[in-house]
């Protein structure tokens, strides 16, 4: 009884801190936003984009830029962007490729953070109730700025306790008041019924309701390009694939050290050279410390890594368009279950781990995320291991405030640092906020480094970014009209890459078909076309992992299949960047070491090697027949010829030698070229448990086993004791 009071008086107290709030909010519902907006005017862009080796030849040129950031994820573009629509001469520089690292492995939400505003109301904490604020009003922007990339999204809280209704309820109305004017779309509760008709995965048992508020979704890889190719279209020099060696230090007129410049290298050519710059602006996320050594070796580490590992299931686990938090897992972290390009992303974790370029998932992380959403599905929706298609792990840069005595304690926001030889550090944050971070950094660099922009004020929040200026919720339609593409791939190419599909649809090679006329897709089961690829090239894609992971998403959706299309992306931007056969072979080589590792490959086949074989007897008398059957010969293993053999038998007879290996590679766990009985029964098993979602391999099988019986049949009826005919 008692426990029962302190709930139902933990939610009196919210409402009327709520209520309280409200009222605080709603006084500060006219924003001058608008207003703003008339006063400001950003610069105009430039129509054409200039290519990698004209930026390079500006890089390289030795002039002095007024800002060189180092660092081309999401708050370094943003950098770029805001200084460069300042009239500052801008350089960006990225070691590997724009977005490459925790930019991209995101839960591609765009939020103010419900968790951090329910601290704020129940901790009367100012600091964090701020933070939310700003994000809502960024969240806003982003959804403004780049309407292709960008959209809302119902996310549903189901609740199975009477007396949080009214708990959640209020905070998620305060969530929408933050908001003010900038709020997306207002929250609603829903009965139990109307929860399981638009969530109808979800468990039902002691389900009360559920609370639906919106929040954004994102393309985070494609966003942070768009950005980049935004501030290169307004002349900022971007360049990925160039690390930053060494920072050069210079007497000022005082006789202070400052920093002046930095030798950098381009891993493309292989070139070392200089790059002079007036302020220099460390935007490198988990590799903060890294360049803070560089500047001065002394200094204490900020950065305390975490890791976030995301899974990418199935489509059908969720709707189209309904995304499900998970409020109170079992370590206390919020749980995403969102649609995301027709798959569902499920996560993320949060556990300690070392800085590294290359983070890998892990098989406990994939299996506390799986356990965690088993908890909201109900039983009609088997949760399978196998059904993972993808995993990657992103490091989060949480920082202490280098500003602040006390280091111990993480900084919930981002920190804007100058050390005495002006090097600005930008740290901490998050994907949402990722434009006003690069506001507080430039204002904090334009005061540091005595910069003269032209425009005093950052412009940012009134700009369109890469193909959102023309962009509308039809313009698909125009491209199946006018180019004659499948409607799936026109959808695709619209939200992809907004105003600039047309460009990409000149690109796409004839089908020979009669419908669709263009747009030879690079795989079956996704709508990405051979257009993308020669396009992406112009994108600043150098390597086969810029593409399948950044250009394109296929490595983060499915890494099956995006083993599989690799030859035929390696062939296409061999075309276009004039690759020799051993750099193709070098090519596939990394990419496939980058999905083995970074993307989930090598977890989801060591899975399969560790399961047991758990068959009954009949079940193991069943497939060994239908092994031999396929191993005519019985030699002991099947081979290439066997499969294609088999196939020919069910009119498959033109399938490509490429295609052969991909069926011999889901099963061949020894990777010895060839299926031995063992692998085939532990395929099977693991089919049985839920652990692999399907094999080819094993559906030929069972193939080749139907036809003998349908044979063995007709030779077991004679004619004479089916009565002589009809």
């Amino acid at each position: 009884m008692a426990s029962r009071l302190y709930q139902i008086g933990v939610t009196t107290l919210s409402a009327t801190i709520g209520t309280v709030l409200a009222t605080w909010t709603i006084d500060r519902w006219n924003s001058p936003h608008t207003a703003i907006a008339e006063m400001k005017r950003p610069p105009k862009r430039k129509r054409t984009l200039v290519s990698r080796a004209e930026q390079m030849k500006s890089l390289m040129a030795g002039e002095e830029f007024d800002v060189l950031i180092i660092g081309g994820g999401a708050t370094g573009a943003g950098c770029a962007l805001d200084a460069v629509t300042r009239g500052l001469k801008t350089a960006l520089v990225e070691a590997d490729d724009f977005a490459s690292g925790t930019s991209s492995r995101s839960t591609k939400l765009i939020h103010g953070g419900v968790r951090y505003l329910q601290k704020a109301i129940l901790g009367l904490d100012f600091e964090q109730y701020r933070m939310v604020k700003e994000a809502l009003q960024e969240r806003a922007t982003m959804l403004e700025s780049a309407p292709h990339l960008a959209h809302p999204l119902p996310i549903m809280l189901p609740v199975y306790q009477w007396w949080q209704v009214p708990y959640y309820w209020v905070g998620i109305k305060c969530y929408d008041l933050v908001a003010g004017d900038r709020n997306v779309k207002s929250s609603y509760y829903l009965s139990k019924q109307d929860a399981l008709e638009l969530f109808p995965m979800l468990k039902r048992d002691k389900l009360c309701g559920a609370i639906v508020y919106y929040d954004g979704q994102q393309d985070d890889a494609r966003m942070c390009l768009a950005v980049a190719l935004t501030a290169a279209r307004h002349g900022a020099t971007v360049c990925n694939h160039v690390e930053v060696l060494e920072l050069h230090k210079k007497n000022d007129a005082s006789g202070k050290k400052v920093l002046c410049g930095a030798k950098v290298k381009d891993h493309m050519s292989g070139k070392v050279f200089d790059v002079k710059a007036k302020c220099i602006i460390n935007a490198t996320g988990p590799f903060t410390d890294t360049i803070r050594k560089m500047d001065d070796p002394t200094v204490k580490t900020i950065c305390c890594p975490s890791s976030g590992v995301h899974i990418v299931l199935p489509g059908y686990y969720s709707p189209d368009q309904m995304g499900l938090l998970d409020p109170s897992t079992s370590d206390g972290r919020v749980i995403f279950f969102l649609p995301w390009q027709r798959q569902t992303i499920a996560g993320t974790t949060d556990l300690p781990c070392d800085i590294t370029h290359n983070p890998k998932p892990t098989e406990d992380e994939i299996q506390f995320i799986l356990n965690e959403i088993k908890n909201y599905l109900n039983a009609d929706v088997e949760v399978r291991r196998g059904d993972v298609l993808s995993a990657w792990s992103g490091i989060r840069p949480l920082v202490s405030d280098p500003n602040k005595d006390d280091t111990q304690s993480l900084a919930r926001n981002h920190i804007v640092h100058v050390s005495p030889s002006n090097l600005i550090t930008i740290a901490g944050g998050k994907w949402t906020t990722y434009r006003a971070m690069a506001e507080h950094t430039v204002d904090a660099a334009i005061k540091a480094c005595n910069l003269k922009p032209e425009r005093p004020e950052a412009v940012t929040s009134y700009l369109k970014i890469e193909g959102g200026q023309g962009w509308t919720p039809t313009m698909y339609i125009r491209l199946v009209q006018d180019f004659g593409l499948e409607c799936e791939v026109a959808q695709h190419l619209a939200k992809s890459y907004g105003d600039r599909a047309f460009a990409v649809a000149k690109m796409a090679s004839l089908t020979g078909k009669r419908w669709p006329i263009i747009g030879n897709r690079i795989h079956p089961d996704f709508p990405y076309i051979d257009a993308e690829i020669r396009y992406g090239v112009r994108e600043y894609a150098c390597n086969a992992v810029d593409m399948i992971a950044r250009r394109l998403r296929l490595s983060f959706l499915n890494v099956q299949a995006a083993q599989e299309a690799l030859p035929v992306i390696v062939d296409i931007m061999g075309e276009e960047l004039k690759w020799s056969k051993d750099e193709k072979e070098k090519q596939i080589k990394a990419a496939s070491e980058f999905l083995a590792g970074e993307m989930g490959l090598m977890v989801n086949r060591a899975t399969k090697e560790r399961i047991q074989i758990k068959l009954s007897k009949e079940e193991i008398q069943t497939y060994i027949k239908r092994f031999q059957l396929i191993d005519k010969e019985n030699k002991g293993y099947v081979s290439i010829n066997d499969i294609r053999r088999a196939l020919k038998n069910f009119g498959d007879g033109d399938i490509s030698g490429e295609q052969l290996h991909e069926i011999l590679r889901e099963i061949d766990t020894n990777m010895n070229g060839q299926v031995e009985l063992d692998e085939y029964l532990q395929m099977m098993s693991a089919i049985k448990t839920g652990a692999v979602a399907y094999s080819r391999f094993a559906r030929l099988a069972e193939m080749e086993d139907q036809k003998q019986e349908a044979q063995a049949l007709k030779q077991k009826i004679s004619v004479d004791r089916s009565g002589g005919g009809l």
